[in-house]
């Protein structure tokens, strides 16, 4: 995975990172109940992308996105992944990989200490392959009672990642 593949999200692509978090999380096998209920929170809008509290990346294949994740830096000690998503087509072919360990990178160059990922259930062992600790849970904003894994990668001990494993 080339680190040349990730660039940054417009408000152009706004529509083509929904779809794909929209497609991603479905393709879980989730009933359509409950994926009308999360299609607020899956939808990117282009004053998100463009806040200065966001940082927004893709990866690329030529001009198509095949997956992006988005930093929220509100505090100073740490950064949430709001998202991480890749189109379901290319799900095992290292493109998630690739792009955690961009945003680890970019963590680490704003001299943030932690990363936190409210995690969807399906994708714990995912982070947990790449260091995430579990430290406790946190209700969904879709689904009432639902409560989510949250993890957290420390920052303090990290190196930076090459994108290309």
């Amino acid at each position: 995975m080339a680190e040349d593949c990730i660039k940054s999200v417009t408000a152009t692509d706004a529509q083509s990172i929904s779809e794909i978090a929209f497609r991603s999380k479905a393709s879980w096998g989730y009933s359509d109940d409950f994926m009308r209920a999360c299609r607020n929170e899956l939808t990117y809008r282009a004053s998100t992308i463009e806040s200065s509290d966001f940082e927004f990346w893709a990866y690329r294949d030529k001009e198509e996105i095949l997956g992006f994740y988005a930093l929220e830096f509100g505090a100073a000690d740490f950064a949430e992944l709001e998202a991480l998503f890749v189109d379901p087509e290319h799900f095992g072919t290292g493109i998630g990989r690739a792009l955690m360990a961009h945003a680890t990178n970019r963590v680490q160059a704003r001299r943030v200490l932690r990363i936190l990922i409210q995690s969807d259930p399906y994708a714990d062992a995912f982070y947990s392959a790449l260091g995430a600790i579990r430290v406790g849970q946190r209700e969904s904003e879709s689904i009432a009672g639902r409560f989510l894994p949250l993890l957290e990668i420390s920052i303090e001990a990290a190196r930076p990642q090459r994108s290309d494993k």
